[in-house]
């Protein structure tokens, strides 16, 4: 059933153990008090996720495996780096199989990530892009087009807009379809070199 969910969080533990697809551990490298956002989004098989924080800190995640995932920005700040690695505005994350990794801000950070079940991922990827689109051996980071990073961020917002602003749509089966169908277009359309 299509679901979602929008959390704030001044507890970085707390919004930690809220944040799936891994273990997760949060520590805050930054001054003052942290505060933070979390967005998830449950369509029918696409699960999508969104991150703002206020202060610098490193993550580690224990990933959980299962899932193909993405994540890039959602908006232009300080450097977000990804195992060492600065993560651009234009960048796309794609993980391993069940990765651990680090991730570092060095100060507020907004990004996001989606995912589909493994098999799901290799099925739309050979129908849609006529390719193998199955998680990597290492994690990659690609700069597609501009044009289709923005497409992917802007129906991203768009989600998670109806999320906090009328999360009776999402949760409508007929709607959530058609939500997915898009962002599974535009993901699965990305030229993944």
């Amino acid at each position: 059933m299509p679901s979602s969910v929008v959390r704030t969080f001044s507890d970085a533990d707390d919004y930690a153990a809220a944040i799936r697809q891994g273990t997760v551990e949060v520590t805050v490298t930054g001054r003052g008090n942290f505060a933070a956002k979390l967005t998830k989004i449950d369509l029918h098989r696409l699960w999508m996720q969104r991150f703002s924080e206020n202060l610098a800190r490193i993550y580690h995640v224990d990933g959980w495996g299962g899932r193909a995932i993405i994540v890039f920005r959602t908006q232009a700040g300080p450097s977000l780096l990804f195992n060492g690695r600065e993560l651009q505005p234009s960048d796309i994350v794609r993980f391993s199989k069940g990765q651990s990794y680090y991730q570092r801000s060095s100060g507020s950070a907004c990004f996001a990530g989606m995912s589909l079940p493994l098999e799901d991922m290799g099925s739309v990827g050979r129908t849609m892009a006529g390719r193998d689109l199955t998680p990597p051996r290492d994690t990659l980071i690609c700069t597609p087009p501009p044009g289709a990073v923005a497409r992917l961020q802007r129906l991203h917002a768009a989600a998670a807009h109806l999320a906090e602003a009328a999360p009776e749509i999402i949760a409508n089966p007929d709607a959530a379809y058609g939500l997915e169908q898009a962002l599974i277009e535009a993901m699965v359309g990305l030229p993944w070199q």
